[in-house]
């Protein structure tokens, strides 16, 4: 670990340890019973951010290596809440799971696995949050829980995307959320985001407490940040995680390819994100880690130093319109001509393999953070396989946030038709729309989410029918 990720990291665990010095909590690694399952330990009062809960987080790494892939380590239950502070009714756990990094090497992963309260779902849709973010304060298994801090230091996107997964719980269906960046909170490295997410299905689908059936029909979900995991999850589905039967993705604002997000962002407003998704894919990727810490400029260093402890918010708002090309001093002047970077971004980009499933994507098309044009490629690449199945919408009136709000229930309708065994339409079709949430079905979903969401903070179950 290099010296400026080893500061980063000592800020953020500077951060957590201000926010987390009322809580008393005794964490303890799970012992696996004869039978291969874990005991389930009681909720926290008050959660610990991972930074101050290794126990849980970072289990011993011969005890990770000695399980399979997506075989649980440790299990225990937690009180989820909107905003960290109004309670949701349902059934609640996290999960410590063997996953594996982008070499294939085994990792801890973590996470949140709901129903409806007492429920035995015969569905299972995986919701991919835009974590977004450099520390692991900022992860989603510790933003959706009551008593959280995560949304007052800087994690907005999580809060509000869980609205989304109570949406999906309100079907009746279970759902899984990973933290799909990792032990290292590696930002925007899809093939390691897509393992973890695979991984955290098969930890879902066999924890016996969600009462799931091995056949159980599986979705994945994510927009953005989200969108990476996603995508990712779908291409290594056949290869990784030939048994899981996922009947569809659906995916939207896709960073099909990091090189013209940087080119297109480079000082402009979301620079400052970009830049994040920058260090973050160089924590997973050696090369490219230590091109960043040879070759950034000393305002590189001093910001890289910085963003390595935030969360989305402030790592979005520090510095935005900055020159982030110009802080690398490579031979080839332009870092996108460098061979490092240019091997990094093939690693990372999209469209490798064709899904094995039905495919919903939406995409803003005046999108000013993530271009439509890589999102029209990746399409077209995935179309030339006769077996495809991709469903396009382009929307026009839009822009990269209101493009989520706009196309979630959409989305949404989309994948409850599929795990309702409806197929999919055959081939690949692309479509246009002005504001798709001028849809009356998704808004008519869009009000029922509402609706059931505001009885919810008064106590209401969520999916009980």
């Amino acid at each position: 670990m290099n010296l400026r990720t080893t500061m980063s990291r000592r800020l953020a665990v500077v951060g957590v340890a201000i926010i987390a010095l009322a809580a008393t909590v005794t964490t303890a690694e799970a012992v696996g019973e004869p039978d291969g399952t874990v005991p389930v330990q009681p909720a926290a009062a008050i959660p610990l951010p991972p930074e101050l809960d290794p126990g849980f987080y970072q289990p011993a790494p011969e005890l990770v290596a000695s399980k399979a892939p997506g075989q649980i380590i440790a299990a225990r239950q937690v009180n989820v809440a909107n905003a960290g502070l109004i309670p949701v009714n349902v059934d609640a756990w996290q999960v410590s799971y063997r996953s594996n990094n982008s070499r294939d090497e085994p990792i801890a992963a973590v996470a949140t696995v709901l129903k409806p309260r007492g429920s035995a779902p015969d569905k299972l849709v995986s919701m991919q949050i835009a974590e977004d973010s450099l520390a692991a304060y900022c992860s989603p298994s510790y933003a959706v829980q009551q008593w959280s801090a995560a949304t007052f230091v800087g994690q907005i996107v999580a809060p509000l995307e869980f609205v989304i997964a109570q949406a999906e719980l309100q079907q009746g269906w279970a759902v899984v959320i990973p933290d799909h960046q990792g032990p290292d909170n590696a930002f925007a490295a899809g093939p390691l985001a897509g393992r973890i997410t695979l991984d955290g299905i098969r930890a879902a689908r066999d924890f016996e407490p969600m009462r799931l059936a091995p056949d159980t029909r599986i979705a994945m979900y994510g927009y953005s940040g989200g969108a990476i995991a996603t995508g990712h999850a779908a291409e290594l589905k056949q290869s990784y995680a030939p048994e899981l039967n996922i009947v569809a993705a659906a995916e939207g604002g896709v960073p099909a390819d990091f090189g013209p997000v940087l080119d297109n962002g480079n000082g402009q407003a979301w620079s400052g994100m970009i830049m994040a998704a920058v260090l973050g894919i160089g924590r997973e990727y050696p090369e490219f880690g230590q091109l960043l810490n040879r070759d950034l400029d000393p305002l590189g260093q001093a910001l890289a130093t910085v963003k390595g402890g935030m969360c989305v918010q402030y790592n979005t708002a520090l510095v935005p319109f900055l020159n982030m090309k110009g802080l690398l001093r490579v031979p080839e002047g332009d870092p996108m001509r460098n061979p490092v970077v240019q091997a990094t971004l093939d690693k990372t980009r999209m469209g490798k393999a064709t899904p094995a499933m039905p495919m919903f994507i939406w995409q803003g098309n005046p999108d000013e953070l993530i271009p439509v044009g890589p999102v029209n490629t990746l399409v077209d690449t995935y179309c030339k396989d006769p077996a495809a199945q991709v469903q396009y919408t382009r929307e026009h009136l839009a822009e990269h946030v209101t493009t989520e709000v706009s196309g979630s229930a959409t989305a949404l309708l989309w994948l409850r038709d599929r795990l309702n065994g409806i197929p999919a339409a055959p081939g690949c079709s692309t479509s246009e729309a002005g504001l798709m949430a001028l849809n009356p079905a998704g808004l008519s979903l869009l009000a029922q989410t509402f609706g059931d969401t505001i009885a919810s903070f008064f106590g209401a179950p969520i999916g009980v029918k």
